[in-house]
């Protein structure tokens, strides 16, 4: 085929992807239907000119289009890992990992019921073995959510529903394709009935092997980028090729899901490269595989489209009936899944609840596309399936995606204006009333500057400005009267826009360097989680999306528990130092949070919204200046050293500005400013590497500064630090109770705890220790123990504590105290020197 024609044609086809999102906006339909629509014309055109008599002209461009090497391959080796690579890149993993239990399973049991329903109601009256009607079944599982995710952010939807349905389309796609393998594989190797339980009993291994692939390939990658900080280009090129890589090592190497393999590829790298790249070198790493997707997506659906003539040949009377039997299964499967599984799970308060409005959207918004015709022509190619298998695969397949994209793609936005989820809420009107009033005030700001600057004419300006102060004074009145808006929603209004000023904040200081890219993914990560908060629950939402971001996690815990029991370290020191480094960053993006209050804030919602916001921003400064202070107090050196680094960070920014404004004003020319710019990148490069915790040495240095401990030698600080085990508790949590087993004495290390006894209640803070009455009386604690902060407490076992209470006077004397505030008589509570002695001689 000549490569003038071939290249004629391609070229073509971008002009024709290019013309078609603005036609699908103009029309209003899913820009999948109409790149779908378009390349079906272009499919049908190529067929009459070359069967047509009226002319000869065009028979080289017909030939050449319906002559194109399109086959399974080029979809599944080519095209697939580029989109699948580029969803993941794109995804906030961090908040989607919240809500990775409905992801999950409405994701793999999604895909399963759609795969059982379709394939024995299809088997049920047709002749096709159970094998092949499985096989269709994972065809038609695959979904599309790009329409209906769309849709729902132009409407405004709870960005929570939208992550969900994201996620799940993605790890829908990874377990029909793994599914598809399996069942094609039976059907080539003339299995007709195959065993389910050994099938799915395969499922898993798919997935695993997979998902290892992945991972390591991406962790060598993201190593390899490391190497590579001053070359972009070598990074983003290593970047293009991990997806193929890891979707071809695991297919061809360790028979494993290739799917799988590129999605974990890319959650991978989603989470390990901000932190090893620069914030620009990963920016535009995002947008190449934005620009490359698009691209992929587009040539996916209209080379696609081109083969449903050529799929479709041959239809019957019969084969449309077996059509309507797969379409009524799988929109019965999805309705399952979104109104029997989603209830039960928003029941068990693992998904959010979703409005029944929204789960019939999300149904209708189930297309299927260019996955489905892929691995449809993947059957139709192979010479070992049976002939009249190949073709109703084909056919049912290609019919089913037709009626998605034709049927419910060009209804779906009416569906929602008819289910009323194109219409704003109360809320969501006055929240657009204070946008234009604050985007107004800030018009008239600006504006007053220009006019000074240009030195218009007074009668001009103040004629102009009246009517625009006329226009900022109806927003602004209409944004504070707000009919219908009720003084907790007006609360809530200042939330949103309070949560949207820190998301802001964040990128401002992502941009100026002062917050690394790793740490600006999780600080606007929590600011999401904030804003969602707000959003869905006013006040409280947000208090409790404020007090989750200080909270100890349950990858922390982990790692603590790891720590304390095999001695695996590394982990808590890294979880330890991004917790230092995360409270570090929001102190700082909270203390510029009280401006935006005073100011914009105050202008619209009034004095006593304002007042109130910097009351729960002055709770929420306190409670992480607490925990901060609890770590400086564990690990001040660290803390230093973090607080070093920042300033010099912030120093470099400043140097940075000072070396673009000379080159701006001439003062020195482009080599100097190369290099000076360089030379600025290479000290940068280092300060982008944040120091190591060392958590062994900073336990003994905590250990020997803890006023009880010390008297105590260098070599007893050792063995004392080796024993003791730390515990970190959040505010309100319960760490003994009264009656309960005495095993442990409790050091706080920083935080407060409160005991109750007996009808009393006293605090103890850093330094101070509790549970030693149970160990010396009745082997119960005596009192309920609970944290009033964040607190980090030292472990120390009875018999520990025992060897300890021989050696330290300090310990003892600390007991005799305690004894005393409780009312207990300290002779009875340690006996005489000689029994005591030996007390403490067999607990040795």
């Amino acid at each position: 085929m000549d490569i003038v024609i071939i290249t004629t044609i391609i070229a073509s086809f971008f002009v024709v992807i290019g013309f078609a999102e603005p036609l699908a906006a103009r029309l209003r339909l899913p820009y999948s239907v109409i790149l779908a629509v378009l390349g079906t014309l272009i499919g049908v055109g190529a067929i009459f000119f070359l069967q047509t008599e009226l002319t000869d002209a065009l028979n080289p461009v017909a030939e050449a289009i319906l002559g194109l090497p399109i086959r399974s391959n080029v979809f599944l080796y080519v095209f697939l890992p580029t989109l699948l690579f580029q969803a993941t890149l794109g995804m906030n993993l961090r908040r989607m990992l919240d809500d990775w239990v409905p992801i999950l399973l409405l994701a793999v049991v999604a895909v399963v019921v759609a795969t059982l329903s379709v394939g024995y109601a299809l088997s049920a009256v047709s002749t096709l073995p159970l094998a092949a009607c499985l096989l269709v079944g994972a065809i038609v599982s695959t979904t599309d959510p790009s329409a209906v995710v769309s849709i729902f952010r132009s409407i405004s939807a709870p960005q929570r529903l939208a992550r969900i349905i994201e996620g799940e389309s993605l790890l829908n796609d990874a377990a029909a394709i793994a599914l598809f393998g399996l069942f094609m594989g039976f059907v080539m190797l003339g299995v007709p009935d195959p065993e389910l339980g050994e099938a799915l009993g395969r499922f898993p291994m798919l997935i695993a092997g997979g998902a290892l692939c992945g991972w390591i390939l991406a962790r060598i990658a993201v190593r390899v980028m490391s190497l590579f900080s001053h070359h972009e280009l070598a990074q983003l090129t290593i970047s293009v090729a991990l997806p193929y890589l890891a979707y071809i090592g695991a297919e061809q190497t360790i028979g494993a899901s290739g799917v799988i393999a590129v999605v974990a590829a890319g959650l991978t790298l989603n989470l390990a490269a901000p932190g090893r790249l620069q914030p620009q070198t990963w920016t535009n790493m995002r947008e190449l595989w934005d620009v490359l997707a698009h691209w992929a997506g587009a040539l996916i659906f209209i080379l696609a489209a081109l083969l449903i003539p050529r799929l479709m040949d041959g239809v019957r009377l019969s084969d449309l009936a077996l059509i309507g039997v797969v379409i009524g299964a799988a929109v019965l499967a999805r309705a399952v899944i979104l109104f029997g599984l989603l209830p039960l799970l928003t029941f068990l308060r693992a998904s959010p609840a979703v409005e029944r409005p929204y789960r019939t959207a999300i149904l209708w918004g189930g297309l299927r596309g260019a996955v489905t015709l892929a691995l449809a022509l993947a059957v139709t190619e192979s010479f070992r399936v049976p002939a009249e298998t190949k073709r109703m695969v084909g056919i049912l397949a290609t019919g089913f995606t037709l009626f998605t994209l034709i049927a419910q793609g060009t209804t779906l936005r009416w569906i929602i204006g008819r289910l009323g989820l194109d219409r704003l809420s109360v809320i969501d009107e006055a929240l657009s009333r204070q946008v234009v009033a604050v985007a107004l005030q800030n018009v008239r700001e600006e504006m007053s500057r220009t006019t000074d600057d240009y030195d218009l004419s007074h009668e001009i300006v103040r004629s102009e400005a009246k009517g625009f102060g006329q226009r900022l004074d109806d927003a602004v009145r209409t944004a504070e009267t707000g009919v219908g808006i009720k003084n907790r929603d007006r609360i809530t209004l200042g939330l949103i826009s309070l949560a949207g000023h820190e998301r802001d904040t964040i990128l401002s200081r992502l941009n100026e360097r002062t917050v690394s890219a790793r740490m600006a993914e999780q600080l606007l990560s929590e600011a999401d989680r904030l804003l969602e908060g707000a959003r869905t629950q006013g006040r409280s939402g947000y208090n409790r999306a404020a007090k989750r971001g200080i909270t100890y996690g349950f990858w922390f815990r982990l790692s603590v528990k790891l720590h304390n029991r095999i001695g695996l370290s590394g982990f808590l020191a890294r979880m330890t130092a991004d917790r230092f480094e995360f409270m570090l960053s929001q102190q700082l993006i909270l203390r510029d949070l009280g401006k935006f209050i005073d100011g914009r804030i105050r202008r619209i919602h009034g004095r006593r919204v304002a007042e109130l916001l910097q009351e729960m921003l002055a709770r929420r400064t306190e409670q992480v200046e607490t925990a901060l202070d609890g770590l400086r107090l564990q690990y001040p050196g660290y803390a230093e050293e973090l607080e070093r680094r920042f300033i010099r960070r912030a120093a470099l920014r400043l140097e940075e500005r000072e070396y673009h404004a000379m080159h701006e004003d001439g003062l020195i020319g482009a080599e100097v400013f190369t290099t000076l710019m360089q030379d600025l990148a290479a000290r940068r490069a280092s300060e982008e590497r944040r120091p190591k915790l060392d958590i062994a040495l900073q336990r003994t240095e905590l250990v020997r500064r803890l006023p009880l401990f010390a008297e105590l030698d260098t070599a007893a600080i050792k063995r004392l630090s080796r024993a003791l085990k730390t515990r970190y508790v959040d505010a309100g949590e319960i760490l003994t109770r009264k009656n309960h087993p005495a095993k442990s004495v409790y050091f706080i290390e920083s935080g407060a705890v409160q005991v109750e006894i007996a009808n009393q209640e006293w605090r103890l803070g850093r330094g101070e220790m509790f549970g030693q009455m149970g160990i010396l009386t009745s082997k119960t604690y005596r009192a309920d123990v609970r944290a009033i902060a964040p607190t980090t407490v030292l472990v120390l076992n009875e018999q520990a504590f025992l060897r300890l209470l021989r050696r330290s006077k300090a310990i003892q004397e600390a007991v005799r105290a305690a004894a005393i505030q409780r009312g207990v008589d300290p002779d009875t509570l340690l006996p005489k020197p000689a029994l005591r002695g030996k007390k403490l001689e067999a607990a040795e």
